[in-house]
This record gives structure tokens, sequence and C-alpha cells, in this order.
């Protein structure tokens, strides 16, 4: 009987733990690419929010469009100003 109990327990502990795994980091941002005839979009958003899009063009360099000071229009930007938090501070 213990040991029943014992490897159900573990049978659920595991799948818990597999569980946790799929939630995706919510301080991560989404992407949307968005494939146009000359340029292609990457749209970043956080918490639903717009807060970058990237534009490669297919001739050209890279920049980036970030919402301006004010709140209306866009800045072009050569790099991205996107602070994206990499490092872990717990894992089980």
């Amino acid at each position: 009987m213990k040991k029943t109990i014992f490897t159900l327990f573990l049978v659920l502990l595991a799948a818990t733990a597999q569980a946790s795994d799929v939630v995706p980091d919510p301080g991560e941002p989404q992407i949307t690419i968005r494939h146009g005839e000359e340029k292609t979009f990457y749209e970043y958003r956080q918490n639903g929010v717009l807060v970058e899009i990237k534009v490669v063009p297919k001739i050209g360099p890279v920049y980036y469009l970030v919402p301006a000071d004010s709140g209306e229009g866009w800045i072009r930007e050569d790099k991205s100003q996107l602070l994206v938090p990499s490092w872990v501070i717990f894992k089980w």
C-alpha cells in the first residue's frame, strides 16, 4: 500500500513539474512577424503593449521604431532599446 501511494505521489509530482515548464515567462516579449513586399516587421509586445518594431528591409540596414515620449508617432533608432532579463534567479 505504501509503495502504491509513493508511486502515485511521484507521478503527480512529475506531472506538476512538466506543467510548470509550459508556462511562458511574463517578462518575455511576444513577437509578431509581418512580411511586407520590401520589408519584414517584428512587433515586440510586453503585457499587450507594443514597445518596439524591428524593421528588416530587403536592401539596407536593420532599424527599430520605438514610441515617442509624447505618445504620438514613432522614432527611428539604429539599435534596440528593448531590455529583456536573461538570468535565472531560482529554478527547481
